[in-house]
């Protein structure tokens, strides 16, 4: 994992994985980045302009099946693994290790958006090196 990120100067240097996934202001910009990102994987799908909103149960069950659980505390609801999702998917792009484009390809080309999200986590997970 990078130990800086430069970007904005809004956003803080996170010291680990943990930190990064439990930051709710984080979470709360990556739902945004995040709903963006999967309206323009259906948008190019369906050859049309197309908005949605991801569902957290499904961003927590990509979570899992990404091989993250195991990063966060016990006993975390669905609702705050899905916030982990939302925080480390804009976290790789604030930081680089992903582009917009990569992302909506992933997405686009996955079968379901568990198995997309999961992919797109996989891939970030990699990245910086969990």
């Amino acid at each position: 994992m990078k130990k800086h990120c430069e970007t904005s100067s809004f956003f803080k240097t996170h010291k680990d994985l943990a930190e990064v996934l439990t930051d709710r202001k984080l979470a709360s910009l990556g739902d945004a980045y995040i709903n963006f990102v999967y309206s323009l994987a259906l948008s190019r799908k369906k050859g049309q302009p197309s908005g949605a909103k991801v569902k957290g149960h499904v961003l927590s069950e990509a979570f899992k099946k990404a091989g993250l659980r195991k990063h966060m505390p016990s006993r975390m609801t669905r609702h705050k693994l899905a916030d982990a999702a939302e925080a480390l998917i804009v976290y790789a792009w604030l930081c680089n290790h992903i582009t917009l484009e990569e992302s909506v390809e992933i997405l686009e080309k996955a079968e379901d958006s568990v198995s997309g999200f999961s992919q797109l986590l996989v891939t970030i997970k990699d990245r910086i090196r969990v």
